[in-house]
């Protein structure tokens, strides 16, 4: 965004971008030359803020974007590959652990927005759900701070 917007302001909208979350934004924090204990607490938040009303409508959302021509082939996609990942028997057997385990690695197409979905497909009330996705995405920034930083600035942000 060049000289636009503040790098603060950037990180935080990246890290509430679905696909990219906390991943990117500390990533994109990395690459501004942001001091990692200014960028990390600002991309877990932008990260964590959106997710209480991820879990409240995301089924709703999903509906109402299955119908219609633009995204019906994306969410349909999306939908179903979550559902395989969360009938999954780890998943199924340990629901909460799973679901903090799938949070908080940082792989492709797992972050807090898919863990909501799998949350909702799992049946684990928001009063549970949320805690256990906060946890997954303070988790999968220490990784991800700990991979664009490396072990220095980690180490100095946790102690």
């Amino acid at each position: 965004f060049g000289n636009k917007i503040p790098e603060e302001l950037t990180v935080f909208i990246i890290s509430m971008i679905p696909i990219l979350e906390l991943r990117g934004g500390i990533i994109a924090a990395k690459l501004l030359g942001m001091n990692l204990y200014i960028a990390y607490p600002i991309c877990v938040i932008g990260n964590i803020l959106p997710i209480p009303f991820v879990l409240l409508f995301i089924r709703k959302i999903f509906n109402f974007l299955k119908k219609t021509k633009l995204f019906a082939k994306i969410i349909t996609k999306l939908d179903e590959r979550t559902r395989k990942k969360a009938n999954s028997k780890s998943m199924q057997k340990y629901k909460e652990w799973g679901l903090f385990l799938f949070v908080a690695i940082p792989l492709p197409g797992t972050g807090a927005y898919t863990g909501a979905l799998v949350a909702d497909i799992l049946d684990i009330r928001i009063k549970k759900s949320f805690p256990i996705i906060s946890l997954g995405v303070i988790t999968a920034g220490i990784i991800t701070a700990l991979i664009a930083y490396g072990i220095p600035a980690l180490i100095s942000l946790i102690g």
